[in-house]
């Protein structure tokens, strides 16, 4: 509009300057016509040449007004009603929107008298989420249906029907649907990233890589998490080829760290599968530097164990390096203490526990203080004391994905098929053990504190459940042969019976084959002594 007004304005400008300039140079115009000689001003002249365009362009203008009239009539109408329809459609998606379902139906009839489905396919659309809400999903599918077989609404039917099936529980359709989807319009998010959960749920790993970097050339996702979703993909078909494809494993492995160097899984694999090739070299390093980046315990037990012709002595080193590459980090200290544990150096184990159990009271801790108890001492009283406190100590972090605790890494939750959702963390809702008695869980300095003192425990004879039943069994026998004593005065005291060779207790090489026990077995006792009660121990 503009512009035609900066039009307008040269032109009156310019014919101004044109009739000025004739003004300043008077002259007549002669014109012979028929012998007739017609004379006048030059400037009348012009006047009157430019006063007959102008009224032949007025004339041409109502003539074409009065011959365009008819149309013109009818697309002002036309023009009026379609408007009135977008307004109908406008409103009934609104209402569809906010739940209203009544109005939603209502201006969808509405638009359909208005404007022709096939001139708007929002009408359609709008009726199936009337239908949506109303609770008729059949007719919903039905308009979604024909939405999908429309070039125009392709798209939106097919998330339509996605969606519904999805509701019913029909992956099989979800899947195809997303799929279809995903093929004509690869830069959909929904439908490429459902396509590449499907994919990798069925295990489809190279269908699902080359679908991720149609998604990054489209740039539908981002280039750090497409990097790390090829990380995660590239680390599944590695961990599927490690059995059977070490070299090709490897390979994927070596280029998912490219993508994502500290990313765990990958640095796994890929140290695994040097190992079934001989490059130990190669994998220690490679595990090393996922160490210094993040110390894991798997990483830990993969770099002592890298080697299994090594000694307990050289695992220890091997931990004790480790430990030097990452010092004052509790996987470190557990790491050397488990080492030192299968090494049997007792004292250090010990100390590298109860420095990891400081810095982190952790299950962890307290279970290898167990087991170096265990090992070191045989007192079980001593060993259910830190079995004690490792109930009421914090979890130890693992695989976590939607509430669901695995015991390895996967590249797909089992429970909502969603890609990557494993982390490395304590469980949910298990952050402390059970504390029944309501108590805070101890520290470790209070753990020490209250550790029972160290018993005389023989090692030869570890106390367990086919002993214990062996002893309940002897005591059983021996109090069966013991013979009844002669009745005494209830007026006298009795005096004990001075023992004579043939109330002796039998000999060790008798008792042996008939109690299962050994000779100082706690079992067979001396029938003329009146029995002890009975014990029975507990385990934990």
């Amino acid at each position: 509009m503009l512009i035609r007004l900066v039009v307008f304005a040269i032109f009156v400008m310019l014919l101004a300057l044109g009739f000025a300039w004739l003004a300043d140079r008077p002259g007549d115009l002669s014109l012979i016509w028929e012998g007739q000689i017609y004379q006048t001003k030059l400037i009348v002249a012009a006047s009157a040449i430019i006063a007959l365009i102008a009224a032949v362009m007025i004339a041409w203008w109502f003539v074409r007004l009065v011959w365009t009239s008819p149309h013109s009539v009818t697309r002002y109408f036309r023009a009026r009603k379609r408007d009135r329809g977008y307004q109908a459609l406008s409103t009934g998606l609104i209402a569809a929107g906010a739940g209203n379902a009544l109005l939603a139906r209502k201006m969808a009839a509405r638009s359909r008298g208005l404007i022709r489905a096939d001139q708007e396919p929002l009408i359609n659309l709008l009726e199936a989420q009337a239908a949506l809400i109303e609770g008729r999903h059949d007719e919903a599918r039905a308009k979604f249906e024909a939405m999908a077989n429309d070039p125009e609404t392709r798209e939106l039917g097919l998330r339509g029907l996605y969606l519904e099936a999805r509701r019913l529980g029909a992956n099989e359709a979800a899947r195809q649907y997303a799929e279809k989807a995903a093929d004509n319009a690869p830069y959909l998010p929904w439908a490429a990233q459902a396509t590449l959960e499907y994919r990798s749920q069925a295990g489809h790993w190279d269908d699902a890589i080359r679908l991720l970097e149609q998604q990054k050339a489209a740039r539908v996702v981002e280039k750090a998490e497409a990097n790390r979703l090829h990380a995660v993909l590239l680390t599944a078909r590695a961990g599927e080829k490690l059995e059977s494809n070490p070299t090709g494993a490897r390979d994927d492995a070596l280029q998912a760290l490219k993508l994502a160097a500290d990313f765990i899984p990958a640095a796994l694999i890929a140290a695994k599968a040097l190992f079934r090739e001989g490059g130990v070299r190669k994998a220690a390093s490679i595990l090393e530097q996922a160490w210094k980046s993040t110390p894991h315990p798997e990483i830990g037990q993969a770099y002592v164990r890298a080697r299994s012709g090594d000694s307990t002595l050289d695992r220890l080193k091997r931990a004790e390096r480790l430990e030097g590459q990452r010092p004052n980090n509790v996987e470190s200290l557990l790491v050397v203490a488990q080492a030192a544990l299968d090494a049997q150096e007792f004292a250090k184990a010990r100390a590298k526990a109860e420095a990891a159990a400081r810095m982190q009271p952790r299950e962890a801790a307290y279970l290898l203080l167990a087991d170096i108890e265990e090992a070191e001492t045989g007192d079980q009283g001593r060993v259910r004391h830190w079995l004690a406190q490792a109930l009421k100590a914090p979890r130890d972090p693992a695989w976590v994905a939607d509430g669901f605790v695995s015991d390895k890494w996967l590249p797909v939750s089992p429970v909502t098929g969603r890609l990557d959702a494993f982390e490395w963390k304590a469980p949910f809702g298990q952050i402390e053990g059970p504390l029944e008695d309501g108590s805070a869980p101890a520290s470790i300095e209070t753990a020490l504190k209250t550790l029972p003192p160290l018993r005389d425990v023989r090692p030869e004879s570890p106390v367990n459940d086919h002993r214990i039943i062996e002893l309940e069994r002897a005591a059983t026998i021996a109090e069966a042969v013991r013979p009844t004593p002669a009745p005494a005065s209830t007026s006298a005291k009795p005096k004990p019976a001075e023992p004579t060779a043939g109330d002796k207790p039998p000999a060790p090489s008798e008792t042996k084959p008939f109690f299962g026990g050994l000779p100082d077995d706690p079992g067979v006792r001396d029938p003329r002594v009146e029995p002890e009660p009975k014990t029975r121990l507990r385990l934990f």
